[in-house]
Formats: structure tokens, sequence, C-alpha cells
């Protein structure tokens, strides 16, 4: 496929897309067909096994199903939509209004990089990716796509230039690596392994019996590292007119943007082990997207990462960028009565909420703090919830929900009358809030 900037007319995937998309099926059965083929005599010339056979079937049906959805599959730009067309028995045409864009993303899979291939995942309102997806590009191709794109979604002319992004933070490898080695999930597994060493040591009699669990639970959290710090690494941050960019990825790069009018929340996380450090973690929460897990299982993962790893300097100097005048250092009012104790033991030390003229902020945790900022502007409803054991101890919690789908600002076990002006003065100041920004 030559690299030229789209245009009105119908155009196809890159032939070689087949490949990738159905590379993994291959490797599968490749990696199954392993034990057939080593059962076989090596004096045997007779193949034709019944394992084989199938095998073989399958993946020449594979391949030909790969090679037939790539035939029937076209897409244009027509008009004001994105027309992508596919289906050979039950034909399927799918319409996305330039105007509901609200992100295009470009993905590349490591065996798409291999071939010089991308694909761009265009968001859409209520749609998500899962039906935006044009797998597979040219690496050359996929960006005039995105910026042409970007440019008819916000009325302008379909050569105008991506806007240029600013660079803001970029995460450090060698400080993503010990981060990641020193989350709950891996160092877990890793004291458990350790403390095996030490009773092996001691007693060999019971170590013996305690180093194949412990085994498992260090190779789990090896994994979990890999897989973090695949999807992390060279993690870099930028600004543009259309939004956060972010960068990332070591076997599958993504290149991401985040509309700021999509942001409804984000968090500020400091885990316990990476207190002594000075670290801190930021996520962000965006518009709820109907998307099949199938259509990106890691979608969920990578969609709610800001700032894996950074220090609480810079973790807040790029929360000032993403919600000016933000801040999460609450004030001496933010904590519940010492009576909240009694229903919440664990993460009474952690309680707090406030809020302004322009945000809501929360923060719970029992082992780590989690301070949550929503803009007023992005609150969909307020809710009080009062169960039987809050109403004996005069407490109630206000809910301050947003279409995100992640998270809400719950203040937890508040003074109920303090409860109930909290209500109605978050819900007056969401709706100044959003009378503002239509006018």
């Amino acid at each position: 496929m030559s690299e030229v900037v789209p245009g009105d007319h119908w155009r196809r995937l890159h032939p070689l897309s087949p490949l990738v998309r159905f590379g993994r099926v291959v490797v599968g059965l490749l990696v199954l067909s392993v034990p057939s083929l080593q059962a076989t005599h090596p004096h045997d010339r007779s193949w034709l096994n019944p394992s084989l056979i199938s095998y073989a079937v399958l993946l020449v049906a594979g391949g030909l199903a790969g090679v037939v959805s790539w035939a029937v599959t076209r897409w244009r730009i027509d008009g004001g939509d994105l027309r992508i067309e596919t289906g050979l028995i039950r034909r399927q045409s799918f319409r996305i209004p330039l105007a509901r864009i609200q992100a295009v993303d470009i993905v590349a899979p490591l065996a798409a990089r291999v071939l010089g291939l991308a694909e761009v995942r265009v968001v859409s309102a209520g749609r998500g990716t899962e039906r935006g997806r044009l797998a597979y590009l040219t690496a050359g191709e996929a960006p005039q796509v995105r910026a042409r794109l970007l440019a008819l979604a916000h009325g302008l002319a379909g050569e105008t230039p991506e806007p240029p992004a600013v660079a803001l933070v970029h995460v450090a490898n060698s400080l993503l690596i010990p981060a990641l080695s020193l989350r709950a999930a891996v160092a877990a597994p890793l004291g458990i392994a350790l403390a095996a060493i030490v009773l092996l040591v001691v007693s060999p009699e019971a170590g013996a019996a305690f180093v194949s669990g412990s085994f498992g639970a260090l190779v789990l959290g090896i994994i979990s590292v890999g897989r973090t710090f695949n999807e992390d690494f060279d993690f870099a941050v930028s600004e543009a007119g259309d939004g956060v960019r972010l960068d990332r990825g070591l076997l599958q790069r993504r290149h991401e943007t985040i509309p700021y009018g999509r942001i409804q929340a984000v968090r500020l996380v400091e885990p316990l082990l990476w207190r002594p450090f000075g670290w801190v973690r930021l996520e962000v929460d965006v518009a709820r997207q109907h998307m099949s897990r199938e259509s990106d299982p890691s979608a969920q993962q990578v969609a709610r990462t800001l700032l894996p790893v950074a220090s609480r300097e810079q973790a807040m100097w790029l929360l000032g960028r993403v919600m000016p005048n933000a801040g999460v250092q609450p004030p001496p009012e933010a904590r519940p009565p010492r009576r909240a104790w009694v229903r919440a033991p664990l993460s009474y030390h952690f309680l707090a909420a406030w809020y302004g003229h322009k945000y809501a902020y929360a923060r719970t945790g029992r082992v780590q703090a989690a301070t949550i900022v929503v803009p007023l502007l992005k609150v969909q409803s307020v809710r009080l919830e009062s169960g039987p054991l809050l109403r004996a101890l005069r407490l109630a919690t206000v809910h301050v929900d947003t279409a995100g789908r992640r998270w809400q600002a719950s203040a937890s076990c508040r003074d109920q009358e303090e409860a109930d002006q909290m209500l109605w003065a978050v819900s007056e100041r969401a709706r100044l809030a959003r009378r503002r920004t239509a006018a």
C-alpha cells in the first residue's frame, strides 16, 4: 500500500494484516503440534497421523479466514463519517461520526513493528475502540490517518497537521524496575520465597514442604513485573492541543491521547513500600466505553495509568497541568469525627474529604493512601448513604459519581449534619460549574 494521504475513496488494509492478526493462532498451533512431531518415530515416513492432519487443517483454515477477512474489509472517510465495511456471509457496515471522535490512538504490537505496520484505533463516544479499528496500516500511513481524522473531527481541513506536543515527564526505566518490584503483588510473593529459603535452612524437613508453593508465587511475581514493565517501558507524557499524550511499551508500542474533556477523575496513589522513597503513582479515570474484553484485553490497565511512578513533586506538577489549581493536601476539617473509627478501624487514619469551587476530594485506603480528585464539572450525581451502624453512630457517607467506570469520590463516615450539608453544597457547586462552562 502506498503511503499517501487518505482521501474519500475506498481503501483496504495492508496485505500483511492477516499475518499479524492471526500470527498468535499460528504460533499456538505450531507449539501444540510439537508433541505430535516428537511422538513420531524418526524412521517412520508416515506423517499422516490424525493429530498432524488436524493441526494442518486448522492452520490452513486460519490462514484462509485471515485472508478472506482482509479481502472483504475496506474503509473510507465518507463526508462526516468514518465507514468500515467487513464480513463475507454477514456483511456489516459501521459508521463512526467524526464529530463524536474523542481520540485516535496508534498501537504497534511486536509482530506489526517487525513488518513495519501499525494499528489505528478510533475512540468515539459510547463505542470505545471495538468497531473503530484499522488493523493494520503501514507505519508511515498510520500517523497520516490519525492526523486527518483528528483534523476533520475538530472541523478543520483534512490536510491540517497534527498539533505539536510538548514533553512533560519521562519515566526512567532505571526507576521503573525497582518501583515495580516493590509493588504488593510482587513484594508479597518475593517475601514468601525468602521466608521459604530461611525455613529450608533452619529446618529442611519443614522447608521442603513449603518450597514448591513459594517458588510458584515467586514466578507469578516475576511475570507480573515483566508484564507491567513491558506495558510501561519508556513511559513518556506530553501535552498537545487535543489532550494528554502517552507513549509507552517495549514489545507493543502505544501512542495514546486522553482528551481533557474525557477525564472524569484523577487518583494519586501512595503505596506503602514506596513511601520511604517518596514515590507515588497517578491514575486517570475516563468516560465509560463499551468495549469487549476480547477487543483489547489490556485496554483497562493502559487507560488508567497517567504516571506509573514519580516523585511526589513531579506527580503534583503533572496533576496541576491536567487539573489546574487542584491540590491534594487536606485541610484540618477534612478529617471524619473520632467515632468513625468504630465503623472503619483499618482505614480511619487515611479518611478525609473536602471540596472547593472547582473540585471535590476524597482520601481513602487501608495499607496505601489513595486521593481522588473529581472536577465538579464532571459530577453526574451526589448520593448520601447511611446504614444501620452509621445511623447509630450519627454518621453518613456521601458519594460523588461521574461518568467514569472505576472510581467515585466517597466521603466516608462523615458527621450526619456535615454529610447533609456536603450533599447540597457539592450538588449546587457542580450545577454552577456546568453553567459557567456553558456560558
